[in-house]
């Protein structure tokens, strides 16, 4: 992480809809839909452009569809979500992101769509998200809740992912190797040098290729279109 006076200017910032959307339709639960909407309004006016200092933005949202669906064998991708209660303003924060031209994803998720355009202008682009799975891509990001700018490198962005493969996802009902966190990856991967050798460690731990390739598959950004993962060679 660098100090934030060493980051250079960039005019567009590609922003996390899907967690603006649960954020805000969250924190006005209590609240009325005018009010809630006048938050979302505020904080491109106040965060994108005043804090993050940028000159446009997009935001993205993802649809119904998700090629992940499909590769989740071992148990269903987040099928821990299906009973959980969305909040009041849900569908109204989300209208309102598209009407201020949020693009919505097919197949994907949003997460790929922003991995996507910031892989093609990576220096030229800020990430804007609170998701820890976005340190997989290198590259400029900027979390907006507790204001901090980061560069992520690609040593770092290739040891973020594989210590996902390991640790798995909770959040999206992704299994992982049963008894590691970021600690028990860090000390797995210590001897690693390249990225095949941080997947064999993956395969291992996982006790077959076929389980450490479903995990990575669905914790995997795609930085081109329609992109599958695949192991490296």
């Amino acid at each position: 992480m660098c100090s934030s006076d060493l980051f250079p200017s960039h005019d567009t910032a590609l922003v996390d809809g899907d967690i603006l959307v649960y954020r805000f339709a969250f924190a006005a639960e209590n609240e009325t839909e005018a009010l809630c909407l006048v938050r979302v309004t505020d904080f491109f006016i106040e965060d994108m452009f005043e804090k993050l200092g940028v000159d446009d933005y997009q935001i993205y949202i993802t649809g119904v569809t998700n090629f992940r669906t499909e590769v989740a064998v071992t148990q269903p991708y987040k099928g821990n979500r299906a009973k959980m209660a969305k909040p009041r303003h849900y569908k109204a924060v989300r209208n309102k992101l598209l009407e201020m031209g949020a693009i919505e994803t097919k197949d994907e998720e949003a997460d790929d769509a922003i991995a996507i355009e910031a892989t093609k202008e990576r220096d030229k682009v800020w990430i804007v998200s609170i998701d820890k799975d976005f340190k997989q891509v290198p590259g400029f990001h900027y979390n907006f809740v507790k204001e901090i700018k980061e560069y992520v490198s690609d040593e770092e962005a290739l040891l973020n992912f594989y210590t996902q493969v390991l640790t798995g996802d909770r959040t999206d009902n992704i299994k992982g190797v049963e008894g590691y966190g970021p600690k028990k990856a860090e000390k797995a991967f210590k001897d690693c040098k390249t990225a095949k050798e941080m997947w064999n460690v993956c395969v291992e731990l996982h006790g077959s290729i076929e389980r450490a390739t479903e995990d990575a598959t669905l914790l995997y950004l795609r930085r081109t279109e329609g992109e599958t993962w695949q192991p490296p060679s």
